[in-house]
């Protein structure tokens, strides 16, 4: 194993690189921009394709362009210019592309967004939500498996702090089980409109006359509903005698951690819990761990997303709380001061003593 010491940014890029991944389309954004340069700069040593598009409309075309020749391709931005990509996202999903896309976040106020979607129909992502760089690369390589397992687009839901902080991380390829051949990859290779294939998002089948949109949307149907049984991902520690259950995600999970291990070390009795997979959620993992709390906290940079998804899984078995907000700095980017320890144990004591959300 060789460890190197690399910006996030690099250490995405070079484990896209390592998995598979041969084309990269996308639009500077901060925090992606990073991404994109170093992707640029590496991808094209490996044999592979970079385009810095016009927009992220065209970088996600272009994306699904490289998908459905059977490459591995992906694109991303931040949580803006994933909001023009919808309605492609949503059309590459119906027509079983296997997209992987890094959303690197000003925060986490693009939750609703990564989880639930804006495209139309009926479509999910399996949304991996990494606490620091180690985390990132691992499951950026797991990312382009599973979406060529499922035929499904994967994101990486990552921010600023996870994009241009330094770890040292060792990048070699995993070796995952293996994939079915991509016998429906429109690659030219078949030669001729009586052999060709055909990728849609509409339910469109060689050889019939019309669309069969009942029989094709049920399958995709009970694909997600196989998706959600299997890829659920969850990490807790010191459930079984908590007295308050703290839950987070992300790179603020990392300062969560730190915190309830610090109060741990103290005799406090505070549990924490982290969704690694945002969708599908850990529910059933979440409510066994939070099994005889008297309450749980959510700690999450915004309004109040992820709560909503906490609340359906411990089904009013303990009050729900929370005690995250909305935190910024000038620039927008997402490092504002909840990523403090100081400020998260502030708020956590405050619930262990029964008082008030602390500010």
């Amino acid at each position: 194993m060789t460890r190197v010491f690399l910006e996030g940014s690099e250490a995405l890029a070079a484990a896209a690189i390592a998995a598979g991944c041969r084309f990269f389309a996308g639009y500077p954004m901060t925090p992606f921009t990073g991404l994109l340069d170093h992707m640029a700069e590496m991808l094209p040593e490996a044999g592979g394709v970079v385009v810095n598009a016009e927009s992220e409309l065209e970088a996600v075309g272009m994306a699904w362009g490289a998908l459905a020749t059977g490459a591995r391709a992906a694109t991303g931005s931040t949580g803006q210019g994933l909001s023009l990509m919808q309605e492609s996202l949503s059309e590459i999903s119906r027509a079983e592309l296997p997209l992987v896309v890094f959303n690197l976040a000003r925060g986490q106020s693009d939750y609703y967004q990564a989880t639930r979607g804006g495209g139309h129909g009926d479509y999910r992502h399996i949304v991996l939500a990494p606490i620091d760089i180690h985390e990132a690369v691992a499951h950026t390589q797991l990312a382009f498996h599973l979406a060529d397992r499922w035929r499904n687009p994967v994101l990486i839901y990552g921010d600023y702090l996870l994009a241009h902080t330094y770890e040292s991380v060792d990048i070699s390829p995993v070796d995952f089980p293996e994939l079915p051949p991509k016998d429906w990859a429109v690659d030219g290779s078949l030669g001729g409109t009586g052999r060709s294939r055909n990728l849609n998002p509409i339910g469109m089948t060689k050889g019939s006359k019309g669309i069969e949109p009942q029989s094709f949307l049920d399958r995709l149907n009970l694909k997600c509903e196989a998706m959600a049984r299997e890829e659920m991902r969850f990490e807790s520690e010191f459930c079984e005698d908590a007295e308050l259950l703290v839950v987070a995600f992300g790179t603020l999970a990392k300062f969560v951690r730190f915190v309830v291990r610090q109060m741990r070390e103290e005799g406090l009795r505070v549990g924490y819990a982290r969704p690694i997979s945002l969708w599908p959620f850990p529910s059933d993992d979440l409510r066994a761990a939070a099994a005889g709390v008297r309450e749980v906290a959510v700690l999450e940079m915004n309004a109040g997303q992820m709560i909503d998804d906490v609340r359906l899984a411990i089904l009013g078995d303990a009050p729900v709380t929370a005690i995250g907000g909305i935190s910024m700095d000038e620039a927008g980017f997402g490092i504002g001061p909840l990523l403090d320890p100081d400020t998260i144990r502030c708020r956590v004591e405050g619930l262990l003593r029964g008082k008030e959300k602390v500010a």
